[in-house]
């Protein structure tokens, strides 16, 4: 179990955030050509928008894209040590403002304030009571078209139903939460009137499904589209292609270039 208090110990005072995410972003040739060539392609069509909610932002490492994307942009963490990084990093964008809470709770955001919600890399420690709570709270901050996209695990989709435990063959390699699944995400969804409308299953340096990209919206009358649930378990192999492919295009390469005068 990723509790709470765990998730709070582990991000907020063991870990030393010693290159800030990026290192999450490096099998993919760094945090900018994993944005531009994997997780801008699955939101485009909801931005740019006024109002972004990013859900446990950590360093800033997808801050930075998603403020290109709005108006104003509030980020909300479970650790202090975190919003104190973006605070600092972002010192300089009024527009942006980041707050600690409860891992549970969304009550310094507005409601019916928030156009798109995203979480990308950090609710997959989640256990489904937060996941719960965060849809339970989106439900209240989200306008009335308002979207999120959300990064969550799939594991408890492989747990045993009695015992809650993953089976030999499964090992847990990055600590994805077991009582999480994208079918659980959507029920919950569903229970505080909001609709998974599309679900990726993807491998997540794994030869199973571990992780799930959720869009979710409100629920709407009778002909809204139906759920679409994708199974992709090729996705790590778009980290070996866009790291193979990115290097010309992203942006150290060309002010290194620029300032060597080529």
């Amino acid at each position: 179990m990723n509790s709470v208090e765990q998730n709070l110990k582990f991000w907020g005072q063991t870990y030393s955030w010693h290159e800030e995410g990026e290192e999450w972003s490096r099998i993919w040739g760094g945090s900018e050509a994993q944005w531009f060539f994997v997780i801008y392609p699955r939101i485009h069509r909801f931005l740019p928008v006024g109002a972004i909610l990013e859900i446990a932002p950590g360093y800033g490492r997808w801050t930075e894209y998603l403020m290109g994307n709005c108006q104003r942009l509030v980020g909300v963490d479970l650790s202090a040590t975190c919003v104190e990084a973006c605070q600092r990093r972002f010192a300089a964008t009024p527009a942006a403002s980041f707050h600690v809470n409860d891992g549970y709770s969304l009550d310094m955001v507005a409601d019916a304030s928030i156009d798109f919600a995203f979480s990308f890399d950090s609710l997959v420690h989640a256990e489904r009571d937060v996941i719960a709570a965060y849809a339970a709270e989106l439900a209240k901050k989200l306008t009335p078209t308002g979207v999120a996209f959300l990064h969550h695990s799939n594991l408890g989709a492989y747990c045993d139903p009695a015992t809650g435990e993953l089976p030999a063959a499964v090992a847990n390699l990055h600590a994805r939460s077991l009582s999480v699944s994208a079918k659980g995400v959507a029920e919950e969804c569903g229970k505080v009137g909001l609709r998974c409308v599309s679900q990726e299953l993807v491998n997540w340096g794994v030869d199973y499904l571990s992780d799930c990209f959720s869009v979710v919206i409100r629920s709407g009358p009778e002909g809204s589209p139906d759920q679409l649930v994708v199974e992709n378990p090729d996705f790590m192999k778009e980290a070996i292609h866009v790291a193979k492919v990115s290097p010309p295009y992203v942006r150290g390469r060309l002010q290194k270039g620029a300032q060597q005068g080529t």
